[in-house]
């Protein structure tokens, strides 16, 4: 077994990676890494990601380029045209992202619309979005669909995309702590993305169907560029919370990224399903069949 493989089995070891990536000055170490990864020195990019390397399987050939100036750069990467086919059926919402799906199902029917962070670990919508009237308007509309944990890891294509034709036309900025949210996490803070900075993005389908997507931050990524909104939502954020926007995107146009890896919470309302094979722990990637219009 190699150095690196011997290093990404250290870092699976619960108790040892939630210590690492959770009980450390989360902040400080994200606004760090924030400056340190946009160094542009030759040293640094490449110390950097040879580290980055020993403790992921970075694939970077369906990258456009594979040369870059700094490590910022290539966590932000573009793919190469075509590295992503749309799933072109018009029922079917296709994945937001590369991702390892996490918790799926049903949204609750119950008052505040519980869902699941991972087995026996549930959160209501209700803390996830607030109380406002935009927002529960759109629980409401959302009690009884369908949701998936979308989670990208570190060594993922980080840019986010249109499940379908669709508008934006409201965001509203959550700031919060920077927890990781990975399984190890998941299963041990409750209330886990509740707690994190995230973006709640209130969509409609061309139709008019409601659908909401909320990015969620994480520990070295707190911090989401979104292209209809011009300003980088981080902890260092300070405008308002509330983001009156109108932006048309087509199947699979990009929506925005993040600066490392995180999670995209995808919720639908009654008359969608999950697809095939969408399931805890499935592998997808952008434009794949994630959730379907059921037959009216």
């Amino acid at each position: 077994m190699n150095i690196s493989r011997q290093l990404q089995r250290l870092a699976l070891n619960e108790d040892i990676n939630f210590l690492l990536t959770n009980r450390v000055p989360r902040a400080a170490l994200t606004r760090f890494m924030g400056w340190f990864s946009r160094i542009r020195h030759p040293w640094v990019r490449d110390a950097s990601m040879a580290v980055w390397r020993a403790f992921t399987d970075l694939d970077l050939s369906d990258a456009r380029t594979t040369s870059f100036a700094s490590l910022h750069d290539c966590f932000v990467r573009e793919l190469k045209p075509g590295a992503r086919p749309l799933d072109a059926r018009a029922d079917v919402l296709v994945s937001p992202c590369d991702a390892i799906v996490g918790a799926c199902g049903r949204i609750g029917d119950d008052p505040g619309a519980q869902v699941f962070q991972a087995k026996g670990f549930p959160y209501p919508l209700t803390d996830l979005l607030g109380r406002s009237t935009r927002a529960t308007e759109t629980i409401n509309a959302l009690r009884g669909g369908s949701y998936v944990t979308l989670r990208l890891t570190s060594s993922m294509y980080h840019r986010f995309h249109a499940p379908t034709g669709l508008t934006l036309h409201h965001v509203t900025y959550h700031s919060g702590d920077t927890w990781n949210v990975n399984p190890i996490a998941l299963k041990r803070i409750e209330r886990l993305f509740c707690k994190n900075e995230r973006a709640a993005l209130h969509l409609s389908l061309e139709d008019g169907t409601p659908l909401l997507l909320v990015p969620v931050a994480a520990i070295l990524v707190a911090s989401m560029r979104l292209r209809a909104v011009d300003v980088a939502l981080n902890a260092q954020y300070r405008g308002p919370h509330e983001l009156p926007c109108h932006a048309r995107y087509d199947k699979g146009s990009e929506m925005g990224r993040f600066e490392h890896g995180s999670t995209i919470l995808v919720f639908a309302p009654p008359g969608f399903a999950l697809c095939d094979g969408v399931e805890n722990g499935h592998r997808i990637r952008m434009g794949e069949a994630l959730l379907q219009r059921l037959a009216r």
